[in-house]
């Protein structure tokens, strides 16, 4: 039986819509996405083309658009989307009474950083 590690990283609220927010896991920076409906992905904040910061990608539907080279990764899966080739760990991500949290089991020392491998995973909000 796995047990799960929920740590809370902030309000939804702090987040803005199709916006991100970033958190620190050990050296990991995870970006925390909120789509315009309403939903919240976490993935790992590095482009797997060439190391772009994800958070400062353009959100939309489902997805964001790397700043560096417009690779696209879909959120839920962290998959490059179309013919680019490539992925991003994603963390599951749950929103409770307005608090988002991050599934840390197996992660280490996640902390806020700023308001602002494996492919497969749900990190989609229960």
């Amino acid at each position: 039986m796995t047990t799960t590690n929920w740590t809370s990283i902030g309000r939804l609220d702090e987040i803005p819509k199709q916006g991100a927010r970033i958190v620190l896991a050990g050296k990991m920076k995870i970006a925390i996405f909120h789509t315009v409906e309403g939903e919240v992905y976490a993935i790992e904040d590095r482009c797997p083309h060439l190391g772009g910061p994800l958070s400062q990608g353009i959100v939309h539907g489902g997805q964001v658009t790397c700043p560096l080279h417009n690779l696209v990764i879909d959120l839920k899966s962290g998959a490059a989307v179309g013919p680019d080739d490539g992925c991003v760990h994603t963390i599951p991500v749950r929103v409770d009474d307005g608090v988002v949290s991050l599934d840390t089991t197996g992660v280490a020392g996640v902390r806020a950083v700023a308001a602002t491998s494996q492919c497969a995973g749900d990190s989609k909000a229960a």
